[in-house]
Formats: C-alpha cells, structure tokens, sequence
C-alpha cells in the first residue's frame, strides 16, 4: 500500500539487446550454439573457396555477437543454399536457414551485401520465381548483366555452349502454379 501523499512512479525498463544468436533464431529456428566447431559443413561446402570465413567460423562470429562482422561479410550472401552443410552437420544445424537470417537481418538493419551485386541477384530471382512460378536460368542471367556492372560477355560460351546442348532453354516456361507462388510471395511480405 502507497504511502499518503505518495506517488507511484513509473519505471522504465532497462534497453536489453537482442543478441544476434536471438535473432537468427527467431527467423530461422537454429541454435548457432550448439556448433562445435567440427568442420564438417566446410568439407562439404561447394563455395568455401570464395569464403572468407566459411560456415562453421560464421557460426561462432554469430555466437560471438559479432555482429558488425557477420553482417558485412561476403560469406552470407554467397552461401548456395545447397543443404550440404545441414546434412553433414551432426547437430543438425540448418545453416543454410542460418545464412537466409543473416540476409534477412542485414537487409532490415541496412547493412550493405557483402558481395558486390548480390542483393541485386536476390532481388531479380525472387521477381523471376513471382511472375513465372519457377527459376529461368537465361532470364535471370540476361536481367542481372544488364542491371549490373558485370560485363556481359564475361560468361557468353558457356551459356552458348548449355544453350546448344539444351540445358537452358531461350524462351521461360511457367509453373502450373503462378498464381499460388504469388499469393505466398505476397504472405511472406
């Protein structure tokens, strides 16, 4: 009971940062913790090459809260999404649901793409899978060297040479299920 003449005085809770492990979790459902450092996702990994840090030491930067790091680095956005890295894993971390977050996290905070034109490439296949319910390898590649300042001859004869073998065909086809894609592209806005 208040004293007379008393008042009950607001206060204010204290600003709690929300880890960068909470985040990735929240939006992905993966506990980076409980990695061990055994290595095996980088075995398997198909870009670890072009990675500074590769999957396993991402990991700990995430656990570490090194968030600057993490979110500026090339790494997250040249991760192939392949689900190697998940299937070797004997934590069964889905990193590959890991690096989705940290894209996620990195385009909310504002953080540049580590990768030169990767939040363009993202952007162009996510439009591509919207209005034609599947992926187009030519249409993708066509949009993204004309949008970016990749020279656009760089990859002409090995997309001639899969273009004469019938691995890509010129003209888009579209899924039976257009309208579907788009009503969960719209949901996931």
């Amino acid at each position: 009971m208040l004293a007379k003449g008393s008042e009950l005085k607001s206060h204010k809770l204290p600003i709690v940062k929300e880890y960068l492990a909470s985040r990735v979790f929240a939006l992905s459902g993966q506990n980076v913790h409980l990695c061990y450092q055994c290595q095996k996702c980088a075995a398997g990994c198909p870009v670890i090459d072009a990675m500074s840090f590769g999957p396993e030491q991402l990991l700990r930067l995430v656990a570490m809260d090194q968030e600057q790091v993490v979110l500026t680095s090339r790494d997250i956005w040249l991760c192939a999404g392949c689900y190697t890295c998940w299937t070797r894993c004997p934590n069964e971390i889905n990193i590959s649901a890991v690096m989705d977050a940290l894209r996620q996290i990195a385009i909310r905070d504002g953080y540049p793409a580590g990768e030169r034109d990767a939040f363009l490439f993202h952007r162009l296949f996510l439009n591509v899978i919207k209005y034609l319910g599947r992926s187009h390898e030519a249409l993708m590649l066509g949009t993204f060297k004309l949008r970016s300042r990749v020279p656009f001859v760089n990859d002409l004869q090995a997309g001639l040479g899969l273009f004469l073998r019938r691995k890509i065909p010129i003209l888009p086809g579209t899924s039976g299920a257009v309208k579907d894609v788009r009503r969960i592209y719209q949901r996931s806005r």
